[in-house]
């Protein structure tokens, strides 16, 4: 089912028709009660133009900005009114109100497994607006609560389908892919919500943790990657060092080191490069071969 649009009038000029008729309806009854005939006639008038004058005062109704009023006629749709301001219709056509404005919320944190299998905490905002108010009203039964729950499906889903934190093999993360997973996330949400008549804005991510009972083992294995990570830069610095200090040794004739020689100074130099703590310089005050 497909938004049409409904039947109303400009609600004004009706307002003036209103007027006139009960106008004539009281002079038609003032003139069967002031005339001797016909004056069963003309009172029977006046009241059937009062009738018919409350009757289509019912028919008015406002229509705010941004907002759509969907009109049922006997139970079938009748179509919608989205022009702003006052409004007049069939007063046997029931009225609901349905906000185009665009409207957001945020999910409960839910916990799911990642593609690893960690148990994580995850929860999104989520800002979206009813294009179409026939699906909207017709086609579901709350679309409110319908947007809320399917939302949480899709996240959930979606965050099945990535690991928390990146691997080597390139493949897209919670964590670190924020803009790749927003969007898909968006497009989870909007495959569900085609149905409703509503569009989604925007998706993205607005919680993201492990689980507690795996926080504090995920903490020490970041840690420990962490670690390893810089040992990896220390010692590829180290190397770079003193292959350079070495080179320009050699280069400037400062000393001539044999192979046993060189091996200690390598391991000397290493140390004090590669250590984590400040190293205590030792003298040596004898010849560099006699110690």
């Amino acid at each position: 089912m497909n938004e049409q649009q409904g039947f109303s009038a400009a609600g004004i000029p009706t307002v003036v028709l209103v007027f006139v008729l009960g106008l004539i309806g009281f002079g038609l009854e003032g003139y069967g009660l002031t005339h001797q005939a016909p004056v069963l006639v003309a009172v029977a008038l006046g009241i059937f133009v009062h009738l018919v004058t409350v009757f289509m005062s019912k028919g008015f109704f406002q229509v705010a900005p941004n907002e759509g009023q969907v009109l049922q006629l006997f139970g079938k749709y009748h179509g919608t009114v989205r022009e702003e301001g006052l409004r007049w219709t069939n007063p046997f056509c029931t009225r609901r109100r349905v906000s185009l404005r665009v409207r957001n919320f945020e999910s409960g944190k839910l916990k799911v497994n990642d593609s690893d299998g960690n148990p994580i905490e995850i929860a999104a905002v989520v800002v979206w607006q009813v294009i179409d108010t026939a699906e909207a009203v017709f086609c579901v039964d709350d679309y409110e609560n319908f947007v809320t729950i399917q939302s949480e499906s899709a996240l959930r889903q979606m965050a099945q389908n990535y690991p928390y934190d990146s691997h080597d093999d390139g493949k897209p993360a919670l964590r670190s892919h924020g803009e790749v997973i927003n969007n898909h996330l968006r497009d989870e949400i909007q495959a569900r919500l085609d149905k409703a008549g509503v569009r989604v804005v925007e998706a993205r991510i607005s919680h993201l943790a492990y689980a507690q009972e795996i926080a504090q083992a995920m903490l020490q294995r970041q840690q420990a990657n962490a670690i390893v990570a810089a040992r990896e830069r220390i010692v590829e610095g180290a190397v770079g060092m003193v292959a350079m200090a070495l080179d320009k040794l050699k280069a400037q004739g400062v000393v001539e080191l044999d192979e046993e020689r060189r091996a200690a100074m390598v391991s000397n130099l290493l140390v004090v490069l590669c250590g984590d703590r400040a190293t205590q310089p030792v003298v040596n005050t004898g010849t560099l071969y006699g110690g």
